[in-house]
């Protein structure tokens, strides 16, 4: 793991929804997660960094389809031109959505990625920032997942802290993956920082 002392332009907040973080479908680990990204997003608007919440639209009948009380986001959002939210129906938060050109628009270079699902979401819109250009930072602790049950033949329960672990491997040749969201930085975008 790497720790990198500069500071990033945008903290992408991952589909931080109530069916996840709240009640019998919370994560293992929601706690945790929640105390990190309450604690990004207040450092991200502290710093004027962007901050962009990523919410997802389940299909009908998940816990996270649209208008039904898990899909809504845990974190409050002071909307502005500074915070938004984008909604996604893929992964990956640049698929089909606006995430691309409010990052380019704002002249954003660098970015912090938070949330769940580590595996899936998380993983894959900070693959795409980076295959975009973007300097990724992926604080460790500042996102999560469920365990993966067993499957009959293939293989035994996999826990969370596992699987988080793993979704962060791949990314850490080309991201920086630090193991404390305490240790990143915000600015607003165009700042240049001293080297």
């Amino acid at each position: 793991m790497r720790n990198r002392a500069n500071p990033v332009e945008a903290l992408i907040v991952v589909d931080v929804q109530a069916a996840s973080v709240t009640g019998a479908g919370a994560l293992p680990d929601a706690a945790r997660l929640l105390d990190r990204t309450t604690d990004l997003i207040a450092r991200a608007r502290t710093g004027g960094a962007i901050v962009v919440h990523i919410q997802n639209d389940g299909p009908a009948g998940a816990g996270d389809a649209p208008h039904t009380p898990g899909w809504e986001l845990h974190h409050p959002v002071q909307a502005g031109p500074s915070e938004t939210v984008i909604r996604k129906t893929h992964d990956d938060g640049f698929e089909e959505t606006t995430l691309g050109g409010l990052l380019t628009g704002a002249g954003v270079r660098s970015l912090a990625a938070c949330g769940l699902m580590s595996e899936m979401c998380v993983q894959a819109t900070a693959r795409t920032a980076l295959a975009l250009g973007y300097r990724v930072v992926l604080p460790y602790d500042a996102h999560a997942t469920h365990d993966i049950p067993a499957e009959p033949g293939i293989s035994e329960a996999v826990p969370a802290a596992v699987v988080s672990r793993v979704a962060a491997w791949p990314l850490s040749r080309d991201a920086d993956v630090t193991a404390r969201a305490a240790d990143v930085t915000f600015t607003a975008p165009g700042t240049r920082a001293a080297h």
